[in-house]
């Protein structure tokens, strides 16, 4: 059964909608000043697409989709399909790095407005991860499928299969047997993820995030990308918050649903992405040889980033104007 059809299943019941009709009915009666504002409301809310890193390509496609009246599902989807494409980008998509047997292995995740969400671990041979968990979120009962479940279902779905390796990576990759030497570099690209959020004309938020993991990673090896939660969250009541950076540690603080649950409790989106990571380094007192970028947007269309090191950027994309924006950082 799909999960579109199960959905629907479970809609209201007449006499449900009666009740929920005649309940507002009675608040509207009650204030008329907020059947006011439901109608004409004073700061209506604008399209506005935001990602982690300075992905201009990225963000300036995902606009385009809001500002000709597409959904933000989509926007944040075909957003992140312009750097899986892009083989100059070695962290994600076609291109990107392999892992230490030689494998490129993507993991990407994406999620509605409704709290549908879908996900891909360990997916070899095809260019757009991302596209492939919209499919897992929309034709099947499943959250995550991984490794070779997930590229067959990517090929059932019509997905082709696809040398992920370019002749740039394959270089690199045979320079890094000569030592085998495994370590994260700060800002260097060689653990960063591309996060998306997005508003659309209706208000309602989704977000996608797609990644080729660490470089030269433990064959096998998931981060946070395509874990919900951890990697991207998304509440349509409060707002949505996506990580890049070293996943281990974004993980074990559940590290974008944290951050939605701070905006739920008040705090805006800058205050929640700097409580974030500011809890990130209290288990990790001391350490400075990884990084960790937090990005946020609430309901309202308000952004807010940090990090753990200077040089985490976020790129915004609205009604007014495309920017690039750097943030503050825990060690400065």
């Amino acid at each position: 059964m799909k999960r579109r059809k199960f959905l629907k299943n479970s809609s209201l019941t007449a006499a449900g909608l009666v009740s929920a009709s005649a309940v507002a009915a009675c608040r509207t009666e009650n204030k008329p000043e907020e059947a006011a504002m439901a109608t004409n409301p004073v700061n209506p809310i604008k399209p506005i697409v935001v990602c982690t890193w300075n992905f201009l390509n990225a963000t300036d496609k995902a606009w385009e989709v809001l500002k000709s009246g597409g959904t933000s599902l989509d926007a944040v989807e075909q957003g992140v399909m312009v750097e899986e494409a892009d083989e100059t980008n070695e962290t994600v998509g076609k291109g990107g790095r392999p892992d230490r047997d030689g494998n490129v292995t993507l993991d990407a995740c994406i999620m509605d407005k409704d709290g549908n969400c879908g996900s891909v671990v360990y997916l070899q041979n095809i260019v757009h991860p991302v596209s492939v968990a919209r499919k897992v979120m929309e034709e099947t009962p499943h959250i995550i499928l991984a490794g070779k479940g997930a590229e067959k279902f990517a090929y059932e779905q019509g997905f082709k299969k696809e040398d992920l390796m370019t002749e740039s990576t394959r270089k690199q990759y045979e320079e890094w047997l000569k030592t085998s030497k495994y370590e994260t570099t700060i800002n260097i690209e060689n653990h960063d993820t591309i996060g998306m959020l997005a508003i659309d004309a209706n208000g309602d938020l989704s977000g996608a995030c797609t990644t080729s993991g660490m470089a030269y990673k433990v064959g096998g090896r998931v981060g946070d990308s395509p874990i919900i939660g951890a990697g991207l969250y998304v509440d349509n009541e409060v707002g949505g918050a996506t990580a890049t950076g070293v996943g281990e540690e974004v993980i074990r603080t559940v590290g974008s649903f944290l951050i939605v649950e701070l905006m739920r409790q008040g705090k805006s989106p800058q205050e929640a992405c700097e409580e974030g990571v500011k809890r990130i380094m209290k288990k990790n007192e001391g350490r400075k040889d990884f990084q960790i970028g937090f990005l946020a947007i609430n309901k309202n269309g308000e952004t807010g980033g940090y990090c753990v090191h200077p040089g985490f950027t976020y790129r915004e994309y609205s009604e007014s104007g495309h920017v690039n924006r750097e943030v503050k950082s825990f060690y400065s």
